[in-house]
């Protein structure tokens, strides 16, 4: 804990003019970002005497190290560079509102050329029309499906579009009515785009004008006795008023106003916004936060404000938002508002009529979030408190592990061998910080020699880290094992072929270059926000300036969890006892029995089954697991997608593609002359002769094979490697069947993927 007199700046420091200040922490990561009219009168009030502080306030002052600031022009400005930086570091500190789900859109692509309703979730796109948003995607789809009778525009994807161009048949609903059918010219382009205007203006709430023409039309009909154009007109004038009823009047003057409603406690603060347009409410949201600074309501408002309109823009800012309290000042939030606007925005506190009791109903509704939300997180918030206090009793910890890292090993009989490293802070996921990891420093089958490797190259990154921002001098006054003579190899010696090119800063495999970021041979690869399907981003820049930003290895663990028995244990425990660090524990976790290994211990530590502590190391260890076997799979099938074009030094996929494109298969490149692949734009004659020289050397691909017939495929259109499918879809050679992953139990020994442990699971 620091003390705040410590990193106070002196008196006549710090400017009396509008800026945004940051507080960092020992590791220089910015946990509190903050705005003011005055710097001086603003950061005079966190260094008062501790016990006047709030307790919020308190804690963050005093787990700070450091504090510094931005001068800016105006009030505004220092809103915008707030809301920056809030989305930039992320600080721990700040009110951070988070959607408790992702709300579905009714998005039209105008940007494309023949414009597709759909339902979209996500950041928004440049070019795509906005509605919503809405509580359920079924909600649009039922509306959606109403409109089509009338404004029967594409909603098929890309590929059903190209499907049905090239056959020539469009799909169910070109035939039943509710689609014109672009795909196959049943109405031009430019039509089709003043159909989906249409729809976008009856969205926007334009009804009035729409139905009376349509009802002109339906009575002209009527009267040229066209019954039958007359009673379709009918009925799509009650589709129309059948989708505008599931939106009813709730202002009469057909406003456009977002309302905003607070309901907190001293704990929490749930946010809940009407979208109204046209009188009518057309989508809700609500968000949950932690108060974990001493904020006011009109705080939060604000902060909610930043949240809605920080990345909107023109019609997507409302002309009127109504809050329950005022920021204070409100003058830049409002001038801010109509910036993103692009005309006048009235921020204001509903006093009467329509909108006050409108505003009532928002607010019941964030009472109620409230509610619910507190009933579900209570137990949720001691369960993992107990968790982590039964994990410190059993591993004899001197405090709860807040900060947990997993590591696992995966491979297929020795190939494609990689680790994951997977995070949880507080009990919860963190999957900023999942990182992936190549096992570079040797080849073949060792899961024991593996973990020493992605232990050894994960905090020798932590101590590079330390050492450059001169902590471990600092700490301890002993020089860094990162000096001159290299660094550690998987063995603990130091390896010529490591030296470092300056002092501190080793090269080569799993080592850091001069500017600090690790070298291609490590290839750890950050996991962003995992949805399932694992990204490699390529090579992470493992470290930045003094700037704050979340660096890829720069904060240690409490607790480091592998995957496994007691070698795994010993070899992690290995690397750090070479690496010198001695403050981080380790444990183990086998699967087979779900006993906790500690080193130096011949005796597990058997947690009881009904135990939380046990839980959760069993979650993040399937975590580590999930995320290893994921990576690594996008692997293998990658290798087996390679052809020979592969192997063309200086050949990229556009020019792939285009070789491809151009002859149709590779066996007919093969067959090309060099004359005939210069016809290629952008092959020259040196590289045409690169690829004739590399398809004459690689070997012919074994024919492919109809699965389901049996029947030899001779004309096919790649040369790739025969492929067929495991059971959850990897592509795996013809012929063989898949050998399973394997990992080690606790006395070390190879255990296939298929045998079940304990409880029955398969590995």
């Amino acid at each position: 804990m620091a003390d705040p007199s410590s990193y106070r700046p002196k008196p006549g420091q710090i400017p009396d003019s509008p800026g945004v200040y940051r507080f960092r922490d020992e590791h220089r990561r910015v946990i509190y970002v903050g705005k003011a009219k005055s710097l001086r009168q603003r950061l005079a009030n966190y260094f008062q005497d501790l016990t006047s502080l709030h307790p919020r306030t308190r804690t963050m002052v005093t787990t700070a190290a450091s504090v510094e600031w931005t001068v800016v022009s105006t009030e505004v400005e220092a809103l915008q560079l707030e809301y920056s930086w809030i989305k930039e570091y992320d600080p721990r500190f700040n009110v951070k509102y988070r959607d408790d789900k992702s709300y579905p859109y009714l998005a039209v692509t105008m940007n494309e050329e023949f414009p597709r309703v759909q339902v979209m979730r996500g950041h928004k796109k440049k070019g795509v029309r906005y509605f919503g948003p809405y509580g359920h995607a079924w909600a649009i789809r039922d509306t959606v499906d109403l409109l089509l009778r009338v404004f029967p525009v594409r909603t098929c994807s890309a590929g059903v579009f190209k499907n049905a161009t090239r056959t020539g048949r469009p799909c169910l609903l070109g035939y039943i009515g509710k689609c014109s059918a672009p795909c196959v010219d049943r109405i031009s382009p430019e039509d089709h785009r003043e159909l989906a205007e249409e729809f976008c203006d009856f969205m926007a709430g334009r009804t009035g004008t729409y139905l009376r023409r349509l009802e002109k039309q339906m009575m002209a009909a009527a009267e040229e006795m066209e019954y039958e154009r007359a009673a379709r007109l009918r009925d799509d004038i009650e589709a129309l008023k059948k989708a505008m009823e599931k939106n009813a009047v709730v202002l009469a003057d057909a406003t456009d106003a977002d309302l905003i409603a607070v309901a907190e406690d001293e704990l929490e603060a749930a946010v809940q916004i009407f979208h109204v347009r046209g009188g009518r409410v057309r989508g809700q949201r609500g968000w949950v936060t932690d108060k974990v600074e001493d904020v006011t309501t009109g705080a939060l408002v604000e902060h909610a404000l930043q949240q809605l309109y920080g990345e909107e823009s023109g019609d997507s800012v409302p002309k009127e938002v109504l809050v329950p309290a005022l920021p204070e000042p409100v003058e830049p939030v409002q001038e801010w508002l109509t910036g993103r606007r692009g005309s006048n925005v009235s921020l204001r506190i509903p006093q009467r009529g329509d909108k006050k009791a409108l505003m009532e109903t928002v607010q019941r509704n964030a009472l109620q979030a409230l509610g619910l939300h507190k009933t579900k997180r209570a137990s949720d918030l001691t369960t993992r408190s107990r968790a982590l206090e039964e994990i410190a009793d059993a591993l004899d910890l001197d405090s709860a592990p807040l900060r947990i890292e997993c590591y696992d090993i995966s491979h297929l009989q020795g190939d494609d061998v990689v680790a994951s490293m997977v995070v949880f802070e507080d009990g919860l996921q963190r999957k900023s910080e999942y990182r992936r990891f190549q096992i570079k420093g040797f080849a073949g089958q060792d899961d024991v020699r593996s973990m020493h490797e992605v232990i050894t190259r994960r905090f020798r990154r932590y101590l590079a880290e330390k050492e450059r921002t001169g902590e471990w001098a600092e700490e301890d006054g002993t020089e860094s094992p990162l000096t001159d003579a290299g660094v550690l190899t998987a063995s603990g010696a130091p390896t010529a072929a490591d030296a470092p090119t300056v002092a501190g800063a080793p090269t080569d495999a799993g080592a850091l270059t001069a500017s600090g970021a690790p070298a291609a041979a490590d290839t750890p690869t950050a996991a962003g926000t995992d949805t399932g399907t694992d990204t490699d981003t390529g090579p992470v820049n493992g470290f930045k300036d003094d700037d704050g930003r979340p660096r890829k290895f720069a904060y240690p663990p409490q607790l480091v969890v592998v995957d496994g028995g007691q070698p795994q244990v010993a070899a992690a425990k290995r690397a750090l006892d070479e690496l010198g660090i001695d403050d981080i524990a380790v444990c183990g976790l086998a699967k087979r029995l779900e006993e906790v290994w500690l080193p130096e211990d011949d005796d597990p530590v058997v947690l009881p089954r009904t135990s939380e502590g046990l839980y959760l190391l069993q979650r993040v260890r399937d975590e580590a697991h999930r995320f290893a076997i994921t990576y690594q799979r996008t692997k293998r099938a990658k290798r087996f997608r390679s052809g020979p074009l592969d192997d063309v030094p200086g050949l990229g996929e556009t020019r792939k593609q285009a070789l491809i494109k151009h002859f149709g298969s590779v066996k007919k490149l093969r067959s090309a002359t060099i004359e005939q692949i210069q016809e290629v734009p952008g092959i020259g004659r040196k590289t045409a002769e690169t690829i004739a020289v590399a398809l004459a050397q690689a070997a012919p691909a074994a024919p492919a094979v109809n699965t389901a017939t049996g029947e030899i495929m001779d004309d096919r259109e790649d040369e790739a490697p025969e492929t067929t499918a495991d059971a959850s879809g990897e592509p795996v050679p013809a012929g063989a069947s898949e050998a399973p992953e394997t990992t080690a139990d606790a006395s070390g020994e190879p255990v296939p993927a298929g045998a079940p442990d304990d409880r029955g699971q398969e590995r």
